[in-house]
């Protein structure tokens, strides 16, 4: 009996010296994977970020490129890494919001059961814009249009199944339209379609078009969430137009590790993040590009994340997309 005593008492003092596996994380470079190409909206927010995490957390981010199926085959790479916090995703509402209810053959990863949520990062409206030559400046008179030339207006996205067709697909919807979806490699070159005239209107990332939009390159008529955006403040929403009541679409930016990361790797990251959104600097950042920083907890994001996958899932049912 006085053995045992004595053995768990040099156990537990050995337990006081050891140092926590993660009390100093991190303790080595933490790799922030994009699965879309360097340039657009996400890559741009998660270098931003990339750069204040790194001075609060005392070590260099690396941003790393993944494109591919949107945005699966950085998800699948991530769940499948080593979850020691130094891997994580920089996850949109394509990646774990659309493409589990597209993709149910060959997407690759769980979305729930394969990550362990970390934090928020940035709500991203969609803008309409329209080439400046199209003879229209509102929603109502897009819609006069596209009725008068049944199957003869295009609309670009950045890829089948994105966020960007969806909007599309649920205008036409909701206003009975016929129109022609042309998918492109990309927000940037969806963007470069309408200026050029290929295509004559699309729902862009705000962050993307708004360089474009200053630049009298793109006309915006509409943004697709509830509220106007702060950056465009005289432009109104979809819903604001009779026939389109309750039409919305938030795209986002989150932070997700792979299961099984160690809480204390969550929490800190966690910690940073929040105190990394909070810099004046990183705010004027994204509120510039039109991205709203957003802070959550962990268990806040996987209550978000679950109610994005129920609700994406009925809007690609109702639309009728399918990718496979």
């Amino acid at each position: 009996m006085k053995r045992n005593l004595a053995a768990t008492a040099l156990a537990a003092g050995l337990a006081c010296a050891a140092p926590s596996t993660f009390a100093a994380w991190p303790e080595q470079p933490i790799r922030i994977v994009v699965g879309y190409a360097a340039g657009g909206t996400t890559d741009i927010l998660a270098r931003a970020l990339g750069e204040e995490l790194s001075r609060t957390l005392k070590q260099s981010i690396i941003v790393e490129n993944k494109a591919g199926a949107a945005g699966n085959i950085a998800a699948a790479a991530v769940q499948q890494a080593k979850p020691d916090g130094y891997t994580v995703l920089m996850a949109t509402v394509s990646s774990h919001g659309i493409n589990p209810a597209l993709y149910k053959k060959s997407l690759g990863y769980d979305p729930v059961g394969g990550f362990t949520p970390v934090g928020m990062v940035a709500s991203i409206p969609l803008v309409l814009v329209a080439n400046p030559k199209l003879p229209v400046k509102s929603v109502p008179e897009l819609v006069t249009l596209a009725r008068s030339k049944p199957g003869e207006l295009n609309y670009s996205s950045s890829g089948n199944g994105s966020p960007v067709h969806l909007a599309g697909a649920m205008f036409a919807q909701q206003a009975k339209l016929e129109l022609v979806h042309v998918p492109y490699r990309g927000g940037s070159l969806a963007n470069t379609a309408v200026m050029t005239g290929e295509a004559q209107f699309s729902f862009a990332t705000l962050p993307g078009a708004m360089p474009q939009v200053k630049a009298d390159n793109l006309r915006p008529l509409a943004v697709t969430t509830q509220q106007r955006s702060t950056q465009l403040p005289d432009v109104p929403t979809v819903a604001e137009t009779e026939g389109f009541k309750g039409y919305e679409i938030n795209t986002w930016n989150a932070i997700l590790a792979p299961k099984g990361t160690p809480p204390e790797a969550v929490e800190t990251f966690n910690a940073a993040l929040k105190t990394a959104m909070n810099s004046p600097k990183l705010r004027q950042l994204f509120e510039k590009e039109g991205a709203v920083p957003t802070t959550s907890t962990p268990a806040e994001l996987a209550t978000f994340i679950d109610g994005e996958l129920v609700k994406w899932a009925e809007v690609v049912r109702t639309v009728n997309i399918r990718v496979d």
